[in-house]
C-alpha cells in the first residue's frame, strides 16, 4: 500500500508531523503506533470515578513561545494552571524548587531580599567546582551539601537507580534554584493543560482525512508491505537499527492510583518524597485540571527499570549511554528519507514545548527539501 509519509509513533511529535503533512502539504499519512492508543506518554483518560488522569505520569504544559502555544491552541482550549510542588523533608512540606521561603522555614533565617539569598547560597555552596562534571556537582556548586542531601540526592537515586555522580550534570541543572518567593515550578508565560485532556487535543490534531492511524502494531511487522516517500521515526533508535550497537537504557515508572472519598488529599498537585518511601512523588490531578468532585484521585509514582513489560519513559543520561547513542545518530545520518525526532529518537529529555518546537522546525526547514 502506498503512502506519502509513514510516521512511527502517535505521540506529541508524531501527531505534529502528521497534522503538518496532511494540512500543509496535502500528503497521505499513515501513523503506526505500537500502543493501543494515540497520544504517547501524554495520553490521558477519565477513570471510573470521572477524574482525568495522565496514564504515564504528569504532563504540565508550559512555554514562553507564542508560536508554539498558538499552534496547539488550534486544537484545544486551555485550563490555565501554574504548577506548584512541595517536597517532604523530615515530615514537613517545603516549597520546591528551593526558594527564599524554603530557606526561612528550613533554617529559621531572616532573609528578606534576593541579595541576601544570594549571599546565603554563596556561603554554603561548594566553590571548588569550576565546571560541573555530573549531577551532584551541578547542585552542590549552587547550593551546597545540606540542601543537596535534603532535596536532591536520594530523589535522584530513586529516580535513576544511579548515584548522582554517575549522571550527566543536566539531570539536576535543569531544576531551578530561586532567589525570590515565587512558588511556581515554572516561570513560563503560558502554563496550562488542555481542556478535556491531551487525548482530546490529539484526536483533533489528526482528524484530517489524509491521516490513517494503525494502533497496536510494531511498524516492523508491516513496513515490508508498505510503500512510502518519507518516514518520521519517533521511537528508540536502537530498536530501529536492530540493536546493532547495543541497547540504550531507559527508565520507566510504575503507577499506583487511588481514589479517595474526599475533595482533596494534599495542598498542591505534586508532593515529592526524596527521602521517605519507595515512591518519588504523589500527584493529585484535580489541582491541575480544575475538576469539581467530592472524590479525588491520587497517583504514587515508583521508578523502575525498563523491560519488555513496561514503557521507555526517560533516557538515562550517562557518558556511556551517550557514546552508544552517537553511533546510532551517525547511522541515522545515512538515511536521507528517515527523520528521527522526539524524546526517544533523540535520546534526550525534552519538555513538551521543546518537542513541538523541534517538530515544527524540522518540518519547515528540512522536510520540503525531501518531499518537494
Amino acid at each position: 500500500m502506498k503512502y506519502d509519509i509513514i510516521i512511527v509513533g502517535a505521540g506529541l511529535c508524531g501527531c505534529v508531523f502528521a497534522e503538518r503533512f496532511a494540512t500543509q502539504l496535502d500528503k497521505r499519512v499513515l501513523i503506526i503506533e505500537k500502543r493501543e492508543h494515540i497520544g504517547g506518554n501524554c495520553y490521558d483518560y477519565y477513570n471510573a470515578d470521572g477524574i482525568l488522569v495522565h496514564k504515564y505520569g504528569p504532563h504540565w504544559f508550559h512555554t514562553s513561545d507564542d508560536r508554539i502555544f498558538q499552534y496547539l491552541s488550534q486544537f484545544t482550549g486551555w485550563h490555565m494552571h501554574e504548577h506548584t510542588v512541595k517536597s517532604c523533608v523530615d515530615g514537613k512540606l517545603y516549597p520546591f524548587p528551593v526558594n527564599i521561603d524554603t530557606l526561612r522555614m528550613l533554617y529559621d533565617v531572616d532573609l528578606r531580599t534576593e541579595a541576601e539569598v544570594e549571599a546565603f547560597y554563596e556561603s554554603v555552596r561548594v566553590k571548588e567546582i569550576p565546571f560541573a562534571r555530573n549531577a551532584e556537582e551541578a547542585i552542590i556548586a549552587k547550593i551546597g551539601w545540606d540542601l543537596y542531601n535534603k532535596f536532591f540526592r536520594n530523589y535522584t537515586i530513586k529516580q535513576w537507580n544511579l548515584h548522582p555522580t554517575m549522571l550527566d550534570a543536566s539531570v539536576t541543572a535543569r531544576i531551578p534554584v530561586r532567589y525570590d518567593n515565587d512558588h511556581r515550578y515554572f516561570k513560563d508565560k503560558y502554563q496550562a493543560v488542555p481542556e478535556g485532556g491531551y487525548t482530546k487535543m490529539f484526536r483533533k490534531m489528526i482528524s484530517n482525512s489524509n491521516i490513517t492511524v494503525l494502533l497496536g502494531t510494531d511498524y516492523k511487522e508491516v513496513i515490508s508491505r508498505l510503500s512510502f516517500d518519507q518516514m518520521i521515526y519517533t521511537g528508540s533508535p536502537d530498536h530501529f537499527f536492530d540493536y546493532r550497537y547495543g541497547r540504550l537504557p531507559y527508565r520507566s515508572l510504575r503507577f499506583e492510583h487511588e481514589t479517595l472519598p474526599q475533595e482533596f488529599y494534599q495542598s498542591c498537585q505534586q508532593v515529592n518524597y526524596p527521602n521517605d518511601h519507595d515512591f518519588t512523588r504523589i500527584i493529585e490531578w484535580k489541582h491541575a485540571t480544575g475538576q469539581v468532585s467530592n472524590v479525588t484521585t491520587i497517583t504514587r509514582e515508583y521508578p523502575v527499570a525498563n523491560n519488555e513489560s513496561n514503557e521507555k519513559l526517560y533516557p538515562v543520561p550517562t557518558i556511556k549511554n551517550q557514546e552508544i547513542f552517537k553511533k546510532y545518530r551517525q547511522a541515522a545520518t545515512q538515511l536521507p528519507n528517515v527523520k528521527f525526532c522526539g524524546r526517544l529518537a533523540d535520546y534526550r529529555y525534552y519538555n513538551m514545548d521543546q518537542v513541538v518546537g523541534r517538530a515544527l522546525s524540522i518540518f519547515s526547514k528540512e522536510i520540503p527539501l525531501v518531499v518537494a
